[in-house]
C-alpha cells in the first residue's frame, strides 16, 4: 500500500554507513555526505515521502559526544516544529544503542525518530546501508510508529531504544532486543508492529549543568575494591554493573555506601538482560543490602543505558529525589 504524502528529516552523522576507502591508509573512514548516502538508494524515489536532508556530522560512532547528541536532539525538535512527520538518523553502529536511548529520553513528542546504520561499509559486497536507509525512511513515515519514541531499524527489524543491544561485533544481524524481541518488522514496504506500543517516559529539557562525569564500574571476580574507590572519587555519579541480580564483593560495600552518601550510585546488572532485584538476597553486598545503603535500583536498565539516564538527569540539574524518582519510573 502506498504511503500518503509524509515528510521525513534525515540527519547523517557518519559511521560505517558513510565510509569510503582512504587512499593514504587503505582503511575506510567517514566521507560520504547525507546526499551521497541517499543517492545510493534510488528506491527512495518510489516513496511518496518528502526528504529534508541535513549533513550533520562526519564522525565514527565512537567519537560522538554528548554535545553532538544534544545538538542533534535540538535539530530534530526543530524539524518536528517545522512539520516533519518523522526523523531518520544515520550513524556508526558502535554507539547506536546509546544514541537512540539518549534521543528517546529527550523526545516527548509523537513523531518517531529512527536510528539506523550499517554493519558492512559501502566498499564491501552486500553492503547493508542502502536497504537500512530505505527501511528507516518507511518506518519514520509510518503512522504505526507514532508514539514509539526512538527506535532502531536494521535488517528490517524495529527495536525500541530502551531494549536494543548490539550483540555481535561483525554480524549483519547484530542488533537484538534480548529481553523483549523486536517491536515489529518491515516487509512489502510497510511497518508491521508485533502489538500495541508500550508506554514510555521522557525527560525533555536543556542540559544546563556543567557536563557531569558519570562512571561505570563493572564487578569482576577477585576485585579488591581499590580501583572502585579511586574511580568513585572522580565521579559526579556512578553506575555499578553488578553480578547477577545486583550483587558485588563484600569489600565493595563500605566504598559504595560512602559514595552513595555523596553522589547518586545506580545498581545495575552486568548481564544486560533481566532485572536487578529488590528483596530476595540480604548478605553483605547483595541487592537488598546495597539498596538499604542508599544505592538506586536500575531495574531492567542495562549499565550503559543507566549511565545515560543518570548523565541526563544530572546535566539537567535534577535533585537527588528527582533522580531517584526518574529511575523508579524507568525501572521496570
Amino acid at each position: 500500500m502506498a504511503l500518503s504524502k509524509r515528510t521525513v528529516a534525515i540527519f547523517s552523522l557518519g559511521g560505517t554507513i558513510a565510509m569510503t576507502t582512504d587512499p593514504a591508509t587503505g582503511g575506510v573512514v567517514p566521507a560520504l555526505s547525507a546526499h551521497e548516502l541517499l543517492a545510493a538508494v534510488p528506491a527512495l524515489q518510489d516513496l511518496d515521502v518528502e526528504l529534508r536532508v541535513h549533513d550533520f556530522r562526519r564522525l565514527p560512532g565512537a567519537s560522538l559526544s554528548f554535545d553532538d547528541l544534544s545538538a542533534l536532539s535540538d535539530a530534530i525538535a526543530d524539524a518536528f516544529r517545522a512539520d516533519c512527520d518523522g526523523a531518520v538518523v544515520t550513524q556508526g553502529t558502535d554507539t547506536i544503542e546509546e544514541t537512540a536511548y539518549l534521543l528517546d529520553l529527550l523526545h516527548a513528542g509523537e513523531q518517531p525518530i529512527v536510528v539506523t546504520g550499517a554493519m558492512r561499509n559501502p566498499t564491501q559486497p552486500g553492503a547493508d546501508g542502502p536497504a537500512n536507509i530505505h527501511a528507516a525512511v518507511i518506518a519514520a513515515a509510518a503512522t504505526e510508529l507514532r508514539g514509539a519514541g526512538t527506535v532502531v531499524v536494521l535488517g528490517d527489524e524495529i527495536h525500541a531504544a530502551r531494549s536494543v543491544r548490539k550483540s555481535h561485533s561483525t554480524s549483519p544481524a547484530a542488533f537484538t532486543s534480548p529481553a523483549t524481541g523486536p517491536l515489529g518488522r518491515l516487509y512489502e514496504g510497510r511497518v508491521h508492529p508485533r502489538g500495541p506500543l508500550a508506554a514510555r517516559t521522557a525527560f525533555p529539557g536543556p542540559l544546563t549543568s556543567p557536563t557531569p562525569r558519570v562512571g561505570m564500574y563493572t564487578a569482576t571476580l577477585g576485585d579488591d575494591g581499590t580501583l572502585l574507590a579511586t574511580m568513585a572519587e572522580a565521579c559526579d555519579g556512578l553506575v555499578v554493573a553488578a553480578f547477577g541480580v545486583g550483587h558485588v564483593p563484600q569489600n565493595f560495600v563500605a566504598t559504595l555506601e560512602q559514595t552513595a552518601a555523596r553522589i547518586p550510585v545506580v545498581l545495575t546488572s552486568r548481564i544486560g538482560n533481566g532485572p536487578v532485584l529488590e528483596a530476595t538476597y540480604s548478605f553483605p553486598g547483595s541487592e537488598k543490602d546495597l539498596l538499604a545503603r542508599g544505592l538506586i535500583r536500575g531495574g531492567h536498565l542495562d549499565p550503559y543505558k543507566a549511565r545515560l539516564l543518570l548523565h541526563l538527569l544530572l546535566a539537567q540539574g535534577r535533585k537527588a529525589d528527582e533522580i531517584v524518582a526518574g529511575f523508579r519510573a524507568m525501572a521496570d
